[in-house]
């Protein structure tokens, strides 16, 4: 039997350390930005345009990643349903069965 997608639950293929890593990563590399351009030797309008720059490709990340992984998550759901359905036909076929004619 089928059960309704909210109960669908996707396994974490995640540790928590991984997490933890990647998290610490991406604030030490977005610190070493900042404190770069704070103390370039430029004007401060170079230091602000760079500034907004490093936010809005942070941003743009983040929003590549949130697209890829809910486009990769609803393969799984629609490849899981599909598997069902295999499944179900499978268990319900018997091969010695008389045809019908």
């Amino acid at each position: 039997m089928l059960t309704p997608m909210s109960e669908t639950q996707v396994k974490q293929q995640n540790t928590a350390a991984f997490y933890g890593q990647s998290v610490a990563s991406f604030a030490v590399a977005l610190g070493a930005v900042g404190l770069g351009i704070l103390y370039l030797d430029a004007d401060a309008w170079v230091r602000g345009f760079l500034a907004i720059a490093v936010l809005y490709l942070t941003t743009s990340a983040f929003t590549l990643a949130k697209v890829i992984r809910d486009r990769q998550e609803a393969g799984q759901i629609v490849s899981r349903v599909d598997q069902a359905r295999l499944e179900k036909l499978l268990a319900e076929h018997d091969p010695f069965q008389k045809p019908k004619i």
